[in-house]
């Protein structure tokens, strides 16, 4: 079942993920009611699941190896993104 988040949750999905073709990155939305965005690097192959998540500051984007962003600063968050998917070894 879907949270009453559902729809908030996705736009913030996919805004990220319209910035990340101007940093080289891929993106496919995944989960059907409980939307999170398959990210990838197609130069390294590395890859890694978004996460958007209600806080007490607002929503927050959350990946693997402790990597996070903020909603409201989505041009940071896709470059820390593409700094993670770029040099990190996630296997």
């Amino acid at each position: 079942m879907a949270s009453g988040y559902t729809g908030e949750r996705r736009a913030h999905l996919e805004a990220l993920a319209e910035l990340l073709p101007d940093q080289g990155l891929v993106s496919r939305m995944v989960g059907g009611d409980d939307p999170v965005l398959w990210v990838w690097d197609p130069r390294t192959g590395q890859q890694t699941i978004i996460f958007a998540t209600p806080t007490a500051h607002g929503w927050h984007f959350l990946w693997a190896h402790g990597g996070h962003g903020r909603a409201d600063d989505l041009e940071r968050t896709a470059g820390a993104l593409r700094e993670t998917l770029g040099s990190a070894q996630l296997g």
